[in-house]
This record gives C-alpha cells, structure tokens and sequence, in this order.
C-alpha cells in the first residue's frame, strides 16, 4: 500500500473497517481468544474426505453456566475472526460483558484448512472445493461437540458470512434465535458468478499461475485481480463523489488509490481461488430436501431474519435481495442507505457503522 494512505483497502469484504472500533471502544478493548478446531476425516459435500480439518476461530466474552449467550459470527472472504469488531464492544450491538461471541474463520483462508496449509495428496490446487454447507458443518459440530453449545441467541453474518447465515436458517431452522444477514443473499446468481469468473480469470492468465502448481506468486495475476475486484467493490456514485478522500491522507491522488487496490491482494492465489468458487457456487435450493428450489429453501426458514443489504452493492445487489425477501417468513428488510457499496454491510463509514449496530441492537432486543 502506498506510503501516503492511511485507509485499508478492502479485498472485497470491507477489511478497511477492522481497526475502526480502536475509538468506538476505547474505554474497553475487547480482545479476541484464538483457538483450533480440529476434525478427522471430513468429508466434504463433493465427496472428498481432509484427513484433517481445522477451523480457526476466536472468542470474545465469557460462556455463561447455561452456554445460552452465544452469538455466532461467521467470517467473509478471506478474513479472519477480527472481521466483526464494529460490532462489538460497549455501547455497539454486542457487549461481551453480557455475551459470549464465536467469531469463525472460513475454510481457505489461510488458517483454516486451506490449499495453502493442507499437505498432499490435497496441497494447492488439489484441495476440494468446499461449499457453505461444508463450512456450516464444520462450525456445527465445533460448537456442538467442542464448545457443547446447542443454542445460539444469535448467528451475524457479513457478505459470504451473510451467505453462511441464510444456510444456517435453512439447515438448522431452530439453532438460532435471531439471524441477521448484511450484503449477501442465500443464493449466488448469474451475475454474481460471472464476477467472480472474471476476477478468476485476471489471475490465472499469469503464466507464472502455472495452474495453481507456482513456484513464486503470480504478482502479475493478482494486480491483475486487484484491479477487477476493486471496479465492484464500491458504488458509482462513491467514485464519482470521489469519498475516498473521507479517509485518505491529505495529497493523496486518484492513481495513489488506485495502486493501492492493485497491489491490495498478497495472500495465495490459489485460497483466493477456492473461497471464490465456494462463494459463487452457494445456493441454499442446494440443501438436500429441496431440490435446487431456492424458494422453497427461503420458505422454511422459521427463525427471525434481519435482511439488510447494501443499496448500493454491486455484489449482492438488491433486486436480487428484494427477490429472497417475499419468501421468508419472518423476515425484516432494512436496506442500509449508503454510497459504500459491498462493504457498507461491515461498517464502511462511520454512518453505516452507526445504522448497523443500532438496527442490528434493536433487532436482538438490546
């Protein structure tokens, strides 16, 4: 990133918004525990079994007698288990005080088990592909036999976190009280998918990808992937209105911004490629009982659904979310009104970080 800007670039996900609680909070750090969950012999949705499955994650907060104060927070593209800090803290939608949080790391990320950590016969462009349902079961039986959590209060998903929480709602319809899902749907649509492949394709036309079997990374792929990513990341209006001076160091110029994002993505190619695929490839209409009927999916969810995509979001827009919310039954749908686009469901600025933790609060009862 260059010198001169003091604003994370997102990936995707509105990682820029991670260090913003500091302030929020500063009369109380909240501090995440880091822990392992480890599985033999999982066996994926596509049929492939990992002799060993990790799931990374953190806590926040203490598990009270009855194990009956947990909220589950699943992780969004690439990130790790700090990606819901906006949210927690005094005065925010979750207090630790009160609460016990789980916040979970996705399958690919570089912790998890992913193509880059997980040895042969599954290293690289080996390792499976795993679907959301193949991360919902994990981080089941990890509360479930690790933690012996059989309730969660609430489930606060983010973006693939969002798709995670629609598939919660529908595999496990009475595990979770609540479930709020902010920038993502229950399903991956057309438009959805042909981003993704665009973005796929920016980074494997480096030769030096060499189909995932690299000897150094493909920095050409991934400026190349940078850059695809980060036309969709925010709205429009947001460039035309050119906000990303709100954060960015007094000089910094439009190239600057645009370097940043190019030189954005340095984690493995190839985690990068499998949480891709595992995004686009989501349908909840995919949960066995229902046949691909993504309708008839949304319709049996029962649990209490807080629906707050991005206006502006260019990838998971809203036609697509107005469309998922008619079929589900107790559902709530609060559009965020932002020019952030994608990573305005994570607190992009600070008057969606205030929109966010006030609606989600009052959803939970706070």
């Amino acid at each position: 990133m260059h010198p001169t800007l003091r604003f994370a670039v997102a990936i995707g996900l509105a990682a820029l918004v991670t260090a913003a609680p500091t302030l929020a909070n500063a009369q109380r750090v909240d501090r995440a525990e880091h822990h392992e969950f480890v599985m033999t012999n999982f066996r994926t949705e596509s049929g492939v079994v990992l002799p060993q499955a990790r799931i990374v994650y953190g806590t926040y907060g203490h598990l009270n007698a009855a194990r009956d104060n947990v909220v589950l927070l699943p992780s969004h593209y690439m990130a790790n288990h700090h990606g819901y800090e906006w949210l927690i803290g005094p005065g925010l939608a979750l207090d630790t005080a009160k609460l016990f949080l789980v916040a979970t790391e996705l399958f690919g990320n570089g912790a998890s088990s992913s193509p880059s950590n997980t040895p042969e016969p599954f290293h690289g462009p080996r390792f499976p592909v795993t679907s959301i349902r193949d991360n919902v079961e994990a981080v089941h039986r990890l509360l479930v036999d690790e933690l012996k959590v059989q309730h969660l209060r609430a489930l606060i998903g983010f973006s693939m976190g969002a798709q995670q929480a629609f598939q919660w709602a529908v595999s496990y319809p009475t595990f979770a009280d609540r479930i709020v899902a902010t920038s993502g749907t229950a399903k991956t649509y057309g438009h959805g998918i042909v981003r993704l492949e665009g973005q796929i394709a920016a980074l494997t036309a480096d030769p030096t990808f060499n189909a995932g079997d690299y000897a150094a990374p493909p920095k050409a792929g991934l400026e190349a992937f940078g850059m695809v990513w980060a036309a969709w990341l925010y709205s429009q209006e947001w460039w035309r209105r050119e906000l990303w001076r709100t954060t960015a160091a007094p000089g910094t110029t439009f190239e600057q911004v645009m370097q940043s994002m190019r030189t954005r993505f340095n984690a493995d190619a190839n985690n990068y490629i499998l949480q891709a695929h595992t995004w686009e490839k989501h349908n909840v209409g995919d949960t066995p009982g229902f046949n691909g009927d993504v309708e008839k999916a949304l319709r049996s969810i029962t649990a209490r659904l807080l629906y707050m995509p991005s206006e502006t979001d260019l990838y998971f827009p809203m036609g697509d979310a107005r469309y998922e919310a008619q079929f589900i039954p107790h559902v709530q749908f609060t559009p965020i009104p932002s020019l952030w686009g994608h990573p305005a469901g994570a607190a992009a600025s600070p008057a969606d970080k205030k929109f966010l933790n006030e609606t989600i609060a009052k959803f939970l009862g706070n």
